[in-house]
């Protein structure tokens, strides 16, 4: 049967693919104590191990049990959609109207939308290399072309208005940006971020940027939204997530905060792709900003950022440098050029001789992949120091 030609410009998702390797390897001898094996430690997935709060939970059971699990509006529960904009208000001092919020089905159907929206064939939208290898699939998928501009250490990864100037064509219709970042942690400067946004908005382009991991920033100056910084709130989408700072990863819930304009048709897309998101997870997500539950969040990320400042120290140590401090997120992104020169093998052979899963980085762009991985320090901190012991002696 033939197949799509917007395939082609989907490539596969490789950190599922070393996933699936090391899920071989955790189920062979090397891996069975019957056998001298040892279990493998999983720092290559971005899952945080603290799963979702108490009231989450019960709140889910108390839609079950009374048989609130009927179709919602496509664009969310109102309760829950005034309860997210509390929580801009309360925790960022910002005012976001609850109709600009459209709850969906995952962050992953939150891109979808908003690419499906704005984004055509003949498009390109300007992204930095490296970044999160799905956010570039949603752009091909809406027929559009993702441009990657390299980055480098120097400039935290990230974009600079400069940059995105010089890049910008008459085929740009917008950026897509992540902060913070997946692969590397890290945030853009504030400052930059209203200027690559007023840029945006100068040439009457979309800005779309990707805040999955906020809440989770452990420097003030980056634990901002974008909705606070740019002036021009008729050209922002903030794509955002119960996932990280909320602990829901398998229960598929996000959102959007969108232009008033872009309400309408993103609300007709979602009621003809998916009709709503889980009706479950919406009323277990309601129990998220609780007093209760956002203490427990801040006392998760207090505890995420511990484990970051205790992996970069012990990578530092074994000749893995990590060359920009995360802010953000649960992931460090590191160089292993001392050790190899292609992260590829070096991840492989580590699950092999270290029972250790890592990410090489060629999921993430084309800036120089081989010489970079990702860590993900959402495992426990006894399961970070016993790989952190694994790696010392397997280098």
């Amino acid at each position: 049967m033939k197949t799509a030609s917007r395939l082609d410009h989907i490539e596969p998702f490789y950190v599922m693919e070393c996933a699936k390797a090391a899920y071989e390897i955790s189920n062979s001898a090397v891996c069975d104590p019957a056998h001298g094996g040892r279990p493998m430690i999983w720092l290559n997935i971005g899952e945080p191990d603290f799963g979702a709060a108490p009231l989450v939970r019960e709140a889910a059971q108390r839609a079950i049990r009374d048989g609130r699990t009927q179709y919602t509006q496509a664009t969310g529960l109102p309760e829950l959609r005034e309860q997210i904009a509390g929580w801009y208000r309360r925790r960022f001092g910002i005012q976001v109207a609850p109709r600009r919020i459209v709850v969906t089905a995952g962050a992953s159907a939150a891109l979808q939308l908003a690419c499906a929206a704005l984004f055509e064939a003949g498009d390109e939208v300007l992204m930095p290399d490296p970044c999160y290898p799905c956010n570039r699939h949603f752009v091909a998928a809406a027929d559009a072309k993702a441009t990657l501009l390299p980055t480098d250490a120097g400039m935290r990864f990230q974009l600079s208005a400069r940059e995105v100037a010089e890049a910008w064509n008459p085929h740009t219709r917008g950026v897509l940006l992540a902060t913070p970042s997946n692969p590397t942690g890290t945030s853009i400067d504030p400052e930059e971020l209203a200027r690559i946004a007023d840029l945006t908005a100068q040439h009457d382009g979309a800005c779309v940027v990707d805040e999955i991991y906020l809440g989770l920033s452990y420097e003030q100056r980056y634990a901002q939204t974008v909705l606070a910084l740019a002036a021009h709130q008729e050209r922002i989408v903030s794509v955002n997530s119960f996932s990280k700072y909320f602990g829901m990863t398998g229960w598929r819930l996000g959102w959007l905060v969108l232009p008033e304009a872009l309400v309408g048709p993103v609300e007709r897309l979602a009621q003809n792709l998916y009709i709503c998101p889980s009706t479950v997870a919406q009323h277990a997500a309601i129990a998220c900003f609780s007093d209760e539950s956002i203490a427990e969040f801040e006392r998760r990320r207090d505890e995420l950022h511990r484990r970051r400042d205790y992996v970069v120290d012990a990578l530092r140590r074994l000749d893995l440098p990590t060359p920009v401090a995360p802010d953000g997120a649960f992931y460090a992104y590191v160089d292993c050029s001392r050790h190899s020169g292609n992260s590829w093998d070096f991840c492989f052979d580590l699950m092999h001789r270290a029972q250790v899963a890592l990410t090489p980085g060629r999921d993430f762009g084309r800036m120089a992949p081989r010489r970079y991985l990702r860590l993900s320090y959402a495992s426990s901190m006894g399961e970070l120091e016993e790989a952190m012991s694994r790696l010392r002696q397997a280098l």
